[in-house]
């Protein structure tokens, strides 16, 4: 079981942007470090871009679950989990993070803010501290109304996207992926592609 990455966004309007976020790219090598970096930042804003205020959803996106909350104020959390992961101490952190995000950090910054520009340090000690899904759970009691909200499982990232659109139009027309991280996806899809052919 693992956690990948937490972040906070700001879902304005139109565009999603990125407040502050913490990864665990331990388990890549030092060449896909970056790559799965930005595709993490990617599909985070993809998915509190699509996500309504007042929801919470969780994405399978190849063998990863894509966890989100996105609050009435627009302020939204991911966490990008596996898939063994559970769901629940998923939420559980992410309320907890968005709560203590908005006492600390003034609603005003929030449509103009950027990682370099948020001051917000917590990030990393949550994202290691919840690596233990055991330990966690057991210093967080979930609140009830956690339990009775409806969480929407998307089974695909595709599910998400409107009709007639697709995934590989977003990524090149991304502004969050480099060149780099670009190709990386292409030749990822290709290969993909091909064993499933065979």
């Amino acid at each position: 079981m693992k956690l990948y990455s937490l972040s906070v966004l700001y879902k304005g309007d139109p565009k999603v942007h990125l407040l502050k976020a913490a990864y665990d790219l331990s388990s890549f090598s030092f060449f896909q470090k970056t790559s799965v970096q930005e595709f993490m930042t990617f599909t985070s804003q993809l998915i509190v871009e699509r996500s309504v205020p007042g929801s919470r959803a969780s994405v399978k996106e190849q063998e990863y679950l894509c966890h989100v909350f996105v609050r009435n104020d627009r302020l939204a959390g991911v966490v990008i989990a596996d898939s063994e992961y559970p769901p629940r101490v998923c939420f559980t952190l992410l309320e907890k993070v968005l709560d203590e995000f908005s006492r600390q950090v003034s609603s005003i910054d929030w449509p103009s803010g950027s990682p370099s520009t948020i001051s917000y340090a917590a990030l990393d000690g949550y994202l290691s501290k919840y690596q233990n899904p055991r330990e966690a759970d057991a210093m967080t009691k979930v609140q009830a109304e956690l339990d009775e909200t409806k969480i929407i499982l998307h089974n695909t990232m595709e599910s998400l996207l409107e009709r007639g659109e697709k995934l590989d139009d977003l990524v090149a027309k991304s502004e969050v992926l480099g060149l780099h991280s670009k190709h990386f996806y292409k030749t990822g899809r290709s290969q993909r592609a091909c064993c499933r052919g065979s």
